[in-house]
């Protein structure tokens, strides 16, 4: 099921890059340098996208890897300023948790981590990197955690119950 694309014109965004790398191809007796950089752009009210691009100059790079951002945004689903519930999220050997957390913790998370949930309006967050170091696949694995959460709402309207019937709790059995 493919969600609505999100256009870039209706909202403000802003953006940034993450990361940017430099490296070497080689050939014939030289090497030619090339660059590569990682993107988050976002509106900072729930939705944000990453982005990559490679060129032969930084500003080349960025330019694209901006672009390709603005070209990949979601909606994410947000209460009150922080995320619906619990998830840990994978990208080839990247493992990421992204947790909820009480209003006035902040974000507690590493750099990739830190700048996709900001741009996506999160503003109280646990995160652990939990496998990989590669900056790349952890951006990605905290996107495909972001998309993989479930509001409330939606979750409700799916099973055919009402938002009270899902958080209601069922009394513990006793057989005393």
């Amino acid at each position: 099921m493919q969600k609505d694309r999100i256009n870039p014109e209706d909202f403000e965004i802003e953006d940034r890059p993450i990361a940017i790398n430099r490296v070497m191809r080689v050939g014939k007796g030289r090497r030619t340098p090339s660059f590569n950089a990682l993107s988050v752009a976002g509106n900072r009210d729930g939705i944000v996208g990453i982005g990559f691009g490679s060129a032969s100059e930084i500003a080349g790079a960025v330019g694209k890897s901006i672009a390709d951002a603005k070209k990949n945004l979601i909606r994410v689903p947000l209460i009150d300023g922080t995320l619906p519930h619990e998830i840990i999220c994978e990208f080839k050997s990247a493992k990421v948790l992204l947790k909820p957390a009480r209003p006035g913790t902040g974000i507690i998370a590493g750099h990739a981590t830190r700048a996709i949930l900001e741009f996506a309006g999160v503003r109280d967050a646990l995160t652990k990197c939990l496998s990989s170091r590669n900056v790349k696949n952890i951006a990605e694995a905290t996107m495909v955690g972001l998309k993989s959460l479930k509001d409330i709402n939606e979750v409700a309207r799916i099973r055919g119950k009402t938002v009270e019937e899902l958080l209601h709790k069922r009394p513990k059995n006793t057989n005393d």
